[in-house]
């Protein structure tokens, strides 16, 4: 069962990777998605964090972890509407993944916990306040703030036919 649970998680990181590797780079982020993408790895971390700090057996951790896991999915779908312009469809079909992904993920995480496996989210929290530093930093430099904004504070808009993967010929930078 254990490695059931795994399948979603990494699952749940490759796309991670290439939405952000790809996608993010591509098209670089908004300001409210340069402070947003973090506060989403955020509440992973806080979730995870819980898991790793309290006990099963304690009574009121399960029902903790529940609040945590739902504000998390529900946090995450914030940028829907800001991400309904400036992206690709094949990135709006990775996040559509990523929203599906979300619940799957915390419930193994869940499940894990529950059966003993500390060792396995302690491991993950690690990679994912990695994640975290790498998003906090990489989205504050200047230079990732100049490919995804103009000085208004708007994103660039793409041309028409610009944004799927293998033609990042036609996205417009400032």
């Amino acid at each position: 069962m254990v490695a059931y649970c795994l399948i979603p998680i990494v699952l749940q990181g490759v796309i991670m990777v290439v939405d952000e590797g790809w996608f993010h780079r591509e098209r670089g982020l908004s300001r409210w998605e340069r402070i947003g993408r973090p506060l989403d790895t955020l509440t992973i971390a806080l979730c995870l964090s819980w898991l790793v700090a309290t006990a099963p057996e304690r009574s009121t951790a399960l029902p903790i972890y529940v609040g945590l896991a739902v504000f998390s999915t529900l946090f995450v779908t914030k940028d829907a509407a800001v991400q309904a312009q400036p992206c690709s469809p094949g990135e709006h079909w990775l996040h559509a993944l990523l929203f599906a992904l979300h619940p799957i993920v915390l419930a193994a995480f869940a499940y894990l916990w529950w059966i003993g496996m500390a060792g396995l989210l302690v491991g993950q929290l690690g990679i994912t306040i990695a994640f975290l530093a790498y998003q906090v930093i990489y989205w504050s430099t200047e230079g990732a703030t100049a490919c995804g904004e103009l000085e208004s504070g708007q994103p660039p808009r793409r041309r028409k036919g610009s944004g799927t993967p293998g033609s990042r010929a036609g996205t417009t930078r400032p």
